[in-house]
């Protein structure tokens, strides 16, 4: 990441722009840095001005504890700062609960873009959630950053045999180093349902989307998030799954945002 900011507490976020025309930042979700959401950028800055940035605890950026999401909220207020006063935002997965309250809390955005945030629309799944989060807090609080990786890819469901494997592989102890951002992450998901009093303070435009070939209740979520906005929109994103292809992805955000 080229460039620096500093958020209200004296956090250092690192960002990267690229492409010219309206701003938009992109915002990546768990076990990711700025540079995950790269390729989409590229698709864009064709026709936008693409920032993606290290959110706090991972990449290039600082992390000041005690962590809050409010603090994560800032973050994004001084990129946006940074990158002219005012922007679309587009968050992918657990980076869409933080876009979603980022933007209720009336940063300046013009147009708000999700894509598949692992909401779920069932009451019952209310349990599973605080229990991956009581473990998460044991894990990470005995330094076992390993052992946090591990419960996350379950909760996402992964096999057993595929996360043996992951531990074997040249990526985990990158996995391992951005671990104790986990919780940021479990702490903007909330109990994981979908917030639908706080996405109703959405002023902005917003577009909550799902992959054509993922599961259904991905589209659920999408629905529920699009119906609980004053001006939702839920779509699909044809032949897609959780991890969508940028030439794919882009072509769909590039006419919301142009909008």
């Amino acid at each position: 990441m080229e460039k620096k900011t500093l958020s209200p507490d004296g956090t250092r976020i690192a960002y990267g722009r690229s492409g010219r025309g309206p701003a938009v930042v992109l915002v990546s979700g768990a076990m990711s840095t700025g540079a995950t959401l790269a390729p989409l950028a590229a698709a864009l800055s064709d026709r936008f001005a693409v920032t993606v940035y290290d959110r706090r605890g991972r990449g290039e950026s600082g992390d000041t504890a005690p962590y809050a999401v409010e603090r994560e909220i800032e973050d994004l207020a001084a990129l946006i700062e940074a990158v002219g006063g005012e922007a679309s935002l587009c968050g992918v997965s657990s980076g869409g609960a933080l876009v979603l309250r980022a933007a209720a809390s009336g940063l300046p955005v013009r147009r708000v873009a999700v894509y598949e945030v692992p909401y779920t629309v069932d009451d019952s799944a209310a349990p599973a959630a605080a229990e991956y989060t009581a473990r998460l807090t044991e894990a990470l609080g005995q330094g076992r950053h390993g052992d946090a990786v591990e419960l996350f890819l379950r909760r996402t469901g992964l096999g057993e045999d595929m996360i043996r494997g992951a531990r074997q592989s040249p990526m985990w102890a990158g996995m391992e180093s951005v671990a104790p951002s986990l919780a940021h992450d479990d702490a903007v998901m909330g109990d994981s349902r979908v917030p639908r009093s706080t996405i109703a303070s959405v002023a902005a435009p917003l577009l909550a989307l799902a992959g054509g070939a993922s599961d259904a209740w991905w589209h659920e979520a999408a629905r529920a998030v699009a119906e609980a906005a004053p001006d939702g929109t839920y779509g699909t994103v044809e032949r897609q799954t959780h991890m969508a292809e940028p030439g794919v992805l882009a072509p769909v955000l590039a006419e919301f945002f142009a909008g």
